[in-house]
């Protein structure tokens, strides 16, 4: 009898535990899971936006937090974008990492003086005694049809602006990543996710750890005779763009920045050295943008390797469109395939 009730009884061989490589989640479940992994490495992080509790976000990027980590740690603010960030800064001031939530990209101006003049120049001001850990994630750009103010892009505006870095995934991989990266940086980061994304899935990691930090570009695609630089939600725009050129001839190659603010100048470099041609896309306005950035270093360190001018394609110099026509204003494949074209004939 005791052999049997041994048997019966005995402990059975544990199911292994669920793959987390290779698992296929959203764009905006990558960036919760990120976060959700800084919040239990580090207790000092903590979160901060208008209905990120609760509701879990406008776009339920944070969904579910609140009540795994309380509210104390996961923080629904007043409707005051400047209080939000004034409010991290004196938290990063006493040793804390806070990740503030702007709802949406057109919001982010209300709270434009505290992160210009304070957030990005407190390390410089106190002769790098303080620093201030400040992520501030904003949505940002266009394809979800929004009303007014809610599709900007106004990127180019921080990366203009000493003392803030300037970072933008385009892949659920790299936002699981680099949301890490950014809360881990001694310095201010401004993390801009492309809205349009948040919905597209892919292979995640979840046990990797983030291997290039937020200063290198990266090599999506290997090409030989034109370079596509973008960054955030163009860059699936200029996959499809090498593959549709790849079918009429030209080989493409395609460089994700990831770095808006600073640029990883030296992979654009020996991308455009070895091409000759390159092509800057991005979803802002093309005048004064980040693009012009890359042009004018690409001119200054590739000018005899060029055999084309290099060309912008993005945004027009004028406020974002209503919905119904936003897809006449952004760079569509049809406008990005037209640059590539222009760039070969010359």
């Amino acid at each position: 009898m005791s052999t049997t009730l041994d048997a019966v009884h005995a402990p059975t061989a544990a199911a292994p535990a669920p793959s987390r490589v290779g698992q296929k989640i959203t764009f905006a479940k990558a960036i919760n899971l990120g976060l959700r992994r800084a919040l239990e490495q580090d207790a000092k992080v903590l979160l901060m936006g208008e209905d990120i509790g609760k509701l879990g976000g406008v776009f339920r990027v944070t969904d579910g937090l609140q009540k795994d980590f309380g509210e104390d740690r996961v923080v629904d603010t007043p409707l005051a974008e400047s209080g939000i960030v004034g409010t991290a800064i004196g938290l990063a001031m006493r040793g804390y990492r806070p990740v503030c939530e702007i709802q949406f990209d057109g919001f982010i101006f209300p709270a434009f003086d505290q992160i210009t003049t304070q957030l990005a120049k407190m390390h410089y001001r106190s002769k790098g005694r303080l620093t201030l850990p400040v992520v501030i994630r904003v949505p940002f750009g266009g394809g979800i049809g929004a009303v007014e103010h809610h599709s900007e892009s106004p990127e180019a505006l921080f990366a203009h602006t000493a003392g803030l870095r300037v970072v933008s995934p385009s892949t659920p991989g790299e936002a699981y990543t680099m949301i890490q990266s950014a809360i881990a940086s001694p310095d201010p980061v401004l993390f801009f996710e492309p809205k349009g994304r948040y919905w597209e899935k892919a292979d995640v990691d979840l046990d990797g750890e983030p291997s290039l930090g937020l200063n290198k570009a990266r090599v999506v695609r290997a090409g030989s005779d034109v370079t596509i630089v973008a960054y955030g939600p163009t860059v699936l725009t200029a996959l499809k763009a090498a593959a549709t050129a790849e079918a009429e001839g030209t080989s493409v190659e395609v460089v994700d920045l990831r770095s808006i603010s600073p640029i990883d100048v030296d992979t654009v470099v020996e991308s455009v050295r070895k091409t000759g041609r390159c092509v800057v896309v991005h979803e802002a306005p093309v005048a004064f943008g980040a693009g012009a950035e890359v042009a004018a270093r690409v001119t200054e360190q590739c000018f005899f390797h060029l055999h084309a001018p290099v060309l912008r394609v993005g945004g027009f110099h004028a406020p974002y469109p209503v919905a119904k026509i936003e897809h006449d204003y952004l760079p569509s494949l049809d406008r990005v395939l037209d640059a590539v074209d222009r760039a070969i004939a010359y």
